[in-house]
């Protein structure tokens, strides 16, 4: 852990600046510019708002709110998630020519989707306001589960980019499994009130990211306290993602080379 850490340290200023890199790049040459960052994910709330709320008839307090709390945390996991299995791959131009440790690729890429999601955070805040969602004291819990989201989903995504560098149809696999965690996730929908029990309740226990969407809508929308029971079982699991993802990653990296 002493080596993760000093490396952290060593290139971090590293991530930063790649992070920044690879926003410009994003809207370099884009007539609206940074204002897609703010479209992109008002186009996605609205689309879903129209689906659960026009067809499926959705009565959920606060709706608009519910949706973009559950985008704002699903975006950050999927895209993190998604573009580890093949990160080193895709910098093969630099990881085959300096050392680099391949988990701080993962650190960049988290880098520029907070950047992302702290703008649909301060959205949310916005709607917040406009709705007249009732302020609360549980709004301190905001942070806690932040760090457990990053955790888990810097954890998850460490062991994809050990693994996707030897086996090639990965990509595929977690596309798949990511798309099937999002309709279980109760992005758009209350999986406490519309999924049977005891399946909700399984859900909301066994899938991180269901369970991370559900604290921050308790504290945001109903103003209680998240079960902190299972705050700590996610900070804990997530530290030991992390610590089996770099683990892997120190014992095979001088390979990694060799093999993309």
């Amino acid at each position: 852990m002493k080596r993760f850490i000093d490396n952290i340290k060593k290139y971090f200023k590293y991530a930063v600046f790649s992070a920044k890199a690879d926003l410009k790049s994003e809207v370099a040459g884009s007539y609206l510019n940074w204002l897609w960052w703010i479209l992109d994910p008002l186009c996605f709330m609205m689309i879903y708002i129209f689906i659960a709320a026009v067809i499926f008839r959705s009565s959920e307090p606060y709706f608009p709110v519910f949706i973009f709390i559950g985008l704002t945390v699903w975006d950050f996991f999927n895209k993190t998630v998604n573009s580890s299995v093949k990160i080193v791959s895709n910098n093969r131009a630099i990881v085959t020519k300096i050392y680099i440790p391949k988990y701080i690729l993962i650190l960049q890429k988290t880098f520029v989707n907070l950047f992302k999601m702290s703008i649909s955070w301060i959205l949310v805040f916005i709607l917040m306001f406009i709705f007249k969602v009732p302020l609360s004291i549980t709004y301190l819990y905001f942070i806690p589960l932040l760090i457990i989201i990053y955790l888990v989903t810097f954890g998850v995504s460490t062991i994809l980019l050990h693994y996707g560098i030897f086996v090639e149809d990965l990509a595929n696999v977690t596309s798949l499994t990511l798309r099937l965690v999002f309709y279980m996730s109760g992005i758009f929908y209350n999986l406490a009130t519309k999924v049977p029990k005891p399946f909700n309740s399984i859900l909301l226990r066994c899938n991180p990211v269901a369970y991370i969407i559900n604290a921050f809508r308790t504290i945001f929308l109903k103003g209680q306290l998240p079960s902190l029971v299972m705050m700590s079982f996610w900070f804990v699991a997530g530290i030991i993602l992390v610590a089996i993802g770099v683990h892997i990653v120190h014992k095979y990296e001088n390979s990694y080379a060799k093999v993309i």
